[in-house]
């Protein structure tokens, strides 16, 4: 069933002539046929019935007529809701995002938002946690994506996706070869770590603390890739999340260690001032990532 061919029965219905109602809707008097030919064939029954006296509207043309205004009145709504949608979602988003968000979960959230609101200019500033939160609060992003954690009273903080991290090691790595790791085996190991600030360095120093291990040393080094190849030359061990190590450990490139019973796991949050939760901008976005990542 149409709209144009619903349009059309219920303009013929209302004037009671095929002449006036193909004048009145700008198309040909055949066409006004062919619409209700195609019309009573698709529903099986006669909806008018006219000779060269009269005209009359049978029974269950009466009843597709109420229906049919029913349906173009919603069908006409719902054109203007989705113009005035996509009206409203244009211009700039300014989404702030902390290293391994930004460099391995965002981007394909990032083209769903593209494809949903084309007109919207997407701009990504990656840095740590405490940065990103820092952009937040000084409005230099609409929105921030973190891995830590922030205590800041003056922003709003939503959890959004759980993530799970892995020790890992190069491929070479005597720990390797054990089918099971224990916490003992990780005692006075070196390791290689991200930055003071950001949220995978917080997450590995609250491991460190609650199991009470010694490190032999920690190489820090500002990015994921950095620590990565660092781990491949054999330089010590890392706790990195599954996003990050994915594609090394398919490589063969990286090694997860199969710690006994051990499972690490921590929560992504979403940050924003209280005063951008009406910015459309930014309730467009967060209803493509609550859609792609909902969280229980």
């Amino acid at each position: 069933m149409y709209y144009d061919a619903l349009r059309t029965f219920v303009t013929l219905v209302e004037v009671k002539n095929f002449t006036k109602a193909a004048e009145k809707l700008h198309i040909s008097q055949p066409s006004v046929s062919l619409h209700m030919k195609n019309l009573e064939q698709e529903l099986g029954t006669k909806l008018v019935v006219r000779s060269r006296k009269s005209f009359q509207v049978s029974p269950t043309g009466e009843l597709l007529y109420d229906r049919a205004k029913q349906i173009i009145r919603i069908y006409e709504q719902t054109k203007r809701d989705i113009l005035a949608h996509h009206q409203i979602v244009k211009g700039k988003l300014k989404i702030g995002a902390s290293f391994t968000i930004g460099e391995y979960i965002l981007p394909n959230l990032l083209v769903d938002v593209h494809n949903a609101y084309p007109e919207l200019e997407l701009e990504v500033i990656i840095g740590n946690t405490e940065e990103v939160v820092r952009h937040v609060q000084l409005f230099h992003v609409d929105i921030g994506l973190i891995e830590g954690q922030t205590n800041n009273k003056e922003l709003t903080v939503h959890p959004f996706m759980q993530d799970e991290l892995y020790v890992v090691a190069s491929i070479h790595h005597p720990l390797t070869a054990k089918k099971q790791v224990t916490i003992a085996d990780l005692q006075n190991q070196p390791w290689v770590s991200r930055e003071e600030g950001s949220g995978t360095r917080e997450y590995l120093e609250h491991v460190i603390r609650s199991n009470g291990l010694k490190t032999k040393s920690i190489l820090t080094i500002s990015s994921n890739q950095g620590v990565k190849e660092t781990v491949i030359k054999g330089m010590g061990l890392s706790l990195l999340s599954h996003s990050v190590i994915e594609r090394d450990v398919a490589l063969k490139q990286l090694a997860i260690l199969n710690l006994q019973r051990i499972h690490f796991t921590r929560t992504f949050s979403y940050v924003f001032s209280p005063i951008m939760k009406s910015k459309q901008n930014v309730e467009a976005f967060l209803n493509m990532l609550k859609k792609k990542w909902p969280y229980e």
